[in-house]
């Protein structure tokens, strides 16, 4: 029985005996509703105040029932009363307890500050890839509407307090997303952040257009401006469809079930040192590599040769199912 429900049969168990009570003493004793009300809860109570009229031994028994059911039922009552007390205040205690350890547990995860409807999406695209995560939101409807959709690791907390930032474990994450409503609270983040973890990994959400530059001298390695990214998707939804098509395609938007990945490649991996051609990964993971990331600098291959070296460090970036990515990690040394 719920909290409620409990409630309601308290109240309704302690009404029923005082009107029954009042009821009875009105027409034994020949009283006015006032007095018998008042007998009724002297009789409850068991306080022990003279009678207001002489009691025959109907009403005398009458009263001896009372004071039963009266004890009987405030007894279920403070129990009750008791119980929903206690039992709102430990379900809590150990909803703060499990949080606390599953934060702790956290390792190489990535913090979401905010959960609004950019971070909304950021968090589904996370489960779907089954990373692990963290949400902090300071709205509590915006916190509890997180929870309901799944067992999503979240609570309640500024972003931009360090003591926040700390209980989210980001002296072990190796990501955060700063999604939060307006420029100053992102830019916030994004200094405390970079704070506390040097080699953090930092994404922020840049809402007016000069936000991109202030964000990036506070800390983050990316901006992204969602208003402008749908700006372009829709001027190219009218002027190139069948590139938007493809693209949805690999996004998960579409019917086929394709994605693009990065997989690095390790030193004491089965591809290292060899050559495109020689590793023959489309034919070993039906994988369509689209470009290598160097290691020592920032250059990015695109539609490599078959005659472009692997080498330890390199990210290849690969599209295909997600199922065949495991394939690649294998022969990657990434498993």
């Amino acid at each position: 029985m719920d909290k409620r429900k409990r409630t309601f049969l308290i109240i309704a168990l302690l009404a029923a005996i005082v009107l029954i009570g009042t009821a009875g003493y009105y027409l034994m004793l020949d009283i006015t509703l006032m007095n018998a009300f008042y007998m009724t809860i002297i009789t409850m109570s068991t306080v022990g105040f003279q009678e207001v009229a002489p009691m025959h031994a109907t009403a005398q028994l009458f009263t001896v029932g009372l004071i039963v059911i009266s004890l009987a039922t405030i007894g279920y009552s403070g129990g009750q009363l008791i119980g929903l007390l206690l039992d709102g205040s430990l379900r809590e205690s150990w909803r703060e307890q499990k949080m606390k350890e599953q934060l702790n547990a956290l390792n190489d995860h990535i913090i979401v500050c905010g959960a609004g409807e950019t971070g909304w999406h950021i968090i589904q695209s996370l489960m779907k890839q089954n990373t692990d995560f963290v949400v902090i939101e300071f709205e509590e409807e915006k916190l509890e509407a997180v929870k309901e959709y799944g067992s999503i690791l979240a609570f309640q907390g500024d972003a931009t307090s360090d003591d926040v930032l700390e209980r989210a474990g980001i002296s072990r994450a190796r990501s955060l997303v700063a999604s939060l409503n307006n420029d100053a609270n992102n830019l916030y983040t994004v200094l405390s952040a970079r704070q506390l973890n040097p080699n953090l990994n930092i994404v922020a959400r840049a809402i007016t257009h000069d936000s991109h530059e202030k964000l990036i001298r506070a800390g983050a390695d990316k901006t992204v401006s969602p208003n402008e990214i749908g700006g372009y998707r829709m001027a190219s939804m009218l002027t190139k469809p069948n590139v938007v098509a493809f693209l949805d395609t690999i996004t998960h938007s579409g019917k086929i079930d394709l994605n693009l990945n990065e997989v690095i490649i390790q030193a004491d991996s089965e591809l290292s040192n060899k050559t495109l051609m020689q590793a023959s990964i489309p034919e070993q993971t039906d994988l369509i590599i689209i470009a290598i990331k160097e290691q020592d600098n920032e250059q990015i291959v695109f539609n490599p040769t078959k005659e472009h070296l692997l080498k330890a460090g390199q990210i290849l970036i690969v599209l295909g199912d997600d199922k065949d990515l495991n394939k690649l990690k294998n022969l990657a040394g990434a498993l």
